[in-house]
């Protein structure tokens, strides 16, 4: 008889109430430890507070907003709907429901819509408030941004969402609340744990970026840390991705799903980044 772990955990805090939720808990926890992270990084290099409190906000805002649309327009904006039959005979989502997609609390948030507009935020961030190379903002908030990522994937698996794929290794979780839309029931076959996989990355992916940065000074070479971040954050996520199940109706039949098609520009950028930051000279910039 195969091992399952029984993943019988449900998101409420207090029963019967959907919100406050573990989902919630976790992501604010994410945010709260990379926020910590980057003040002890301001503060090594002299950088004032003022600059941190606007960074937070730009961050934020960002992020909330960047990695909800994400799934709303990748993932989400239209849901499989069924007849009696059980024939598929449509699609409804948030673009039919759009009151649904400011229901964050309830789950659903994309990292790849999170970088874009994260990415934006950070141009006008370096632009208009610390007055630097964008890069020198990058630099220094990809490490955060790793261990928040970490703790929203633990929500995900905190509301059996984002589940992987059918297996019978000794690990496999049994997740007893995941609803398939296809079967339309509650589905508790054994599965990977997608979600804990890349925790476990981000986590690593984490300490890597805190030993480069405090123990081999990789700040002073502008792009090293990004280029690195990109290429190992969103290359993790494509490997996992064999492994998890499809989250939208065409990944039944494309080769390589969306999320490994989203993957690739920033893989690719970050090799290219990654270059040119190892060909600089060491550089220390503090804001004025």
């Amino acid at each position: 008889m195969n091992l399952v772990i029984n993943w019988d955990v449900t998101p409420e805090i207090i029963d019967g109430w959907k919100t406050p939720n573990a989902y919630g808990l976790l992501f604010v926890t994410g945010l709260i430890l990379g926020y910590f992270v980057i003040k002890r990084m301001f503060k090594k290099q002299n950088v004032s507070e003022d600059y941190l409190d606007k960074l937070v906000f730009y961050v934020v805002i960002a992020t909330i907003v960047g990695a909800r649309l994400g799934h709303v327009i990748f993932y989400g904006p239209y849901f499989d709907e069924f007849d009696e039959m059980g024939t598929r005979i449509g699609h409804e989502g948030y673009f039919s429901h759009p009151l649904s997609i400011i229901k964050v609390w309830e789950g659903g948030l994309a990292s790849h819509g999170g970088a874009m507009a994260l990415l934006l935020a950070l141009w006008l961030y370096s632009r208009h408030v610390v007055k630097r190379p964008m890069l020198w903002i990058l630099d220094r908030i990809v490490a955060p941004i790793a261990i928040a990522g970490c703790f929203i994937r633990l929500g995900n698996l905190m509301n059996s969402e984002i589940v992987g794929n059918p297996t019978d290794v000794p690990w496999a979780f049994s997740f007893q609340h995941y609803w398939n839309d296809d079967l339309r029931a509650l589905d508790p076959t054994p599965r990977h744990p997608a979600q804990l996989y890349e925790a476990v990355s981000y986590l690593a992916l984490f300490a890597l970026l805190m030993f480069m940065y405090w123990k081999k000074q990789a700040w002073k070479r502008s792009g090293v840390l990004f280029g690195t971040f990109l290429i190992c954050m969103f290359g993790l996520r494509f490997i996992i991705e064999f492994v998890k199940l499809g989250q939208t109706y065409r990944d039944d039949f494309w080769a390589i799903n969306t999320g490994q098609i989203l993957s690739i520009p920033f893989v690719l950028a970050g090799i290219f980044i990654l270059w040119r930051g190892l060909k600089k000279e060491p550089v220390d910039y503090v804001p004025e």
